[in-house]
Order: structure tokens, then C-alpha cells, then sequence
């Protein structure tokens, strides 16, 4: 192995280990309805969606994440209209 090929390794690495240091920032509910999230639920963390932005970490539960794709689809679908 090359320099080359390490040092794009070790930047997979990095960036890895940054985006895990961030789920420490996790919040405990909804963003939207704060409904209390679990982090040892297999299936609350399997069915909640999380958005990283700006090293921000946001978490939304299904109800809100569903209603959220809805409200996006009905704009997109205002917008073909005109």
C-alpha cells in the first residue's frame, strides 16, 4: 500500500469518526411533536430518521417525517401546476 492509498484511508476514517462523535449530540424527542425518543429501542431506532446538517443533528419521529414527505410532495406538486 502507498502513501496515497493510506492517507485516503485515514481521511474515510476521519470523516467516519466525525459523523459517529456527532450521534452523541442526539436529542432525546421529536424535533417536531417531542414524542421521547429511546436509544435502546431496536425499533424506535430503526423507525425514527435522523438529518445531519451543520454538524446539527436533528431527530423526527415517523408521524412527523411522514407528514413532512406529504407536505413537500403537495408543493412540488403546486409548483408543476403553473
Amino acid at each position: 500500500m502507498n502513501r496515497k492509498q493510506r492517507r485516503k484511508i485515514s481521511k474515510k476514517n476521519r470523516k467516519i469518526e466525525e459523523q459517529i462523535s456527532l450521534f452523541q449530540n442526539l436529542p432525546d424527542y421529536c424535533l417536531v411533536c417531542e414524542s421521547d425518543f429511546d436509544k435502546k429501542d431496536k425499533e424506535m431506532v430503526s423507525s425514527w430518521n435522523v438529518v445531519v446538517k451543520e454538524e446539527k443533528v436533528r431527530l423526527y419521529c415517523p408521524d412527523c417525517w411522514t407528514n413532512a414527505l406529504k407536505l413537500l410532495e403537495e408543493i412540488k406538486e403546486e409548483f408543476s401546476k403553473r
